[in-house]
């Protein structure tokens, strides 16, 4: 079965040619000259990976990401015509998958969403219902994607808990910042690398009351480590 994709954008040449690139790529795609559109119809029929402008009609982009994320994980790429740190980093926290800056190759938007269908894939394929990553006093649930800390919940971003495993299943040795992009996002690493420092920063806050870091390889990448007691 082909995957459905939802476009939201106030530029129909825009809408158009990114429909266009996705049909011939296989994908069944519905677009919306605005995010309102998109939601009420998400509501009704849930799709397996959203596209949102920001700036719209209506409610913006932030604001549709934040409502689809409060019911659903589905894949979310938000698109902008300014290219900012407060844009990208607000669309990552809200919860976005990733972020493109018109204009863009609709190409490369195709690329980017067929890597993040095969992430998906792979996840599903390799899932065990009762398997459970253990780090520290830090326990993920691969078949709920849960996170837990001594009996609580870690709230994470479907990007946080991507990071945050893949550093699980290679908590022997340290990690670099391509091999993330790659596994985590899903692209190569000439795409630049702040996706997984921003990712990491935030999951370092998040995780700070445990006793497990995130720990920087200069130059390189990045590891886990289990603090001493004395350093929690």
């Amino acid at each position: 079965m082909s995957k459905l994709i939802y476009i939201a954008d106030d530029e129909n040449n825009i809408r158009s040619l990114v429909k266009t690139f996705l049909e011939t790529s296989g994908y069944e795609v519905l677009d919306f000259e605005n995010g309102d559109l998109l939601l009420e119809e998400f509501k009704k029929r849930e799709c397996d990976l959203v596209i949102l402008d920001i700036m719209m009609p209506g409610s913006n982009g932030f604001e549709i990401c934040t409502k689809i994320r409060q019911i659903s994980i589905v894949p979310i790429i938000m698109l902008t015509a300014r290219d900012t740190d407060i844009d990208y980093i607000t669309g990552i926290t809200l919860g976005s998958d990733d972020y493109f800056t018109k204009p863009f190759s609709p190409m490369s938007l195709v690329m980017r969403v067929k890597s993040i269908f095969r992430r998906i894939d792979f996840e599903n394929n390799n899932k065990n219902e009762n398997k459970e990553l253990k780090f520290g006093d830090i326990i993920i649930n691969i078949n709920t994607k849960l996170v837990s800390y001594k009996n609580d919940i870690i709230d994470l971003t479907p990007n946080e808990y991507s990071l945050l495993t893949y550093l699980f299943e290679n908590k022997d040795k340290a990690v670099s910042r391509e091999e993330l992009l790659n596994k985590v996002w899903g692209y190569d690493a000439e795409v630049e690398t702040r996706a997984a420092d921003d990712t990491v920063k935030r999951l370092r806050k998040k995780i700070a009351n445990t006793n497990i870091s995130i720990e920087t390889v200069w130059g390189y990448g990045f590891r886990l480590k289990k603090r001493e007691a004395d350093e929690n």
